[in-house]
């Protein structure tokens, strides 16, 4: 006969205890010296980001398509230089946005004032376009100022990144993408799929009919009336009844179409 099997003994107990704790122990050392290292590789990265940063500060400010570049370089390694600039003031800490401490305010104050100016054409044009205008309109609008000598130098990713910046108020501004346009909506009203649809169709066909879209979307007359009338009332259409049938402008893309 087989001896019968002993019973775990208290030893057991106590050397599965010390193990586990060993490991735990191992555990916390790796991670402090991971976010050790992490800290450190940190701190030398924001400490060269810095020299570039005060090496090319007259590129950065003057030059757009190099103040992009510099962007998108921060944003590819999780730096965002308009994050922080809704910030307030911290005891003992310099406040302000990470731009304005990298540089001095000048850069945070020229994407401050483009902001402002990108809120004031918005403004001054939504009698005409319903709130709704092409971003290269407003990058225009904005190049040329108020006054002699007023102007920005300013492109598109600027506009894009003023517009961004204001989000954290609630303003309802949002850049929208309508076919090959990028448009900047200044009113807190999201269009509907169909409401999408009309205005992409005027961008490419330059006008809408209510029967164009009866035989091109295959909607019903009532459908197609229904979203027309929708965008009038927000002044989205313009209306022209010196055809044969009524047709339908967009504001913003008569103007762009005068532009080019």
């Amino acid at each position: 006969m087989s001896a019968p099997r002993r019973g775990v003994g208290l030893s057991a107990f106590s050397r599965s205890t010390i193990t586990a704790s060993q490991y735990a122990s191992h555990g916390s050392t790796l991670r402090n010296t991971h976010a050790a290292s992490l800290e450190t590789q940190l701190s030398v990265f924001q400490s060269l980001l810095h020299q570039f940063s005060i090496t090319h500060a007259k590129d950065i400010r003057s030059n757009p398509q190099f103040r992009a570049e510099f962007a998108r370089m921060c944003n590819a390694i999780g730096v965002d230089p308009l994050a922080s600039s809704h910030s307030s003031k911290k005891e003992g800490g310099a406040g302000g946005s990470w731009w304005a401490q990298m540089l001095g305010g000048s850069v945070n104050d020229f994407y401050f004032e483009v902001a402002v100016r990108v809120v004031e054409v918005c403004r001054e044009t939504r009698a005409e376009n319903g709130g709704m205008i092409d971003v290269a309109e407003v990058r225009d609008r904005v190049k040329m100022g108020r006054g002699v000598g007023g102007g920005m130098e300013v492109s598109d990713d600027d506009v894009h990144r003023a517009v961004q910046s204001l989000a954290p108020l609630g303003s309802g501004f949002k850049i929208l993408t309508l076919g090959a346009k990028q448009m900047i909506r200044s009113i807190p009203k999201e269009l509907n799929t169909d409401q999408s649809t009309v205005l992409e169709a005027i961008q490419v066909l330059g006008f809408v009919t209510v029967s164009m879209l009866q035989v091109n979307l295959s909607w019903e007359r009532p459908r197609a009336l229904a979203v027309i009338d929708d965008l009038m009332a927000d002044s989205l259409v313009w209306v022209d009844k010196q055809a044969d049938e009524t047709e339908y402008w967009s504001p913003t893309l008569i103007h762009v179409r005068q532009v080019e």
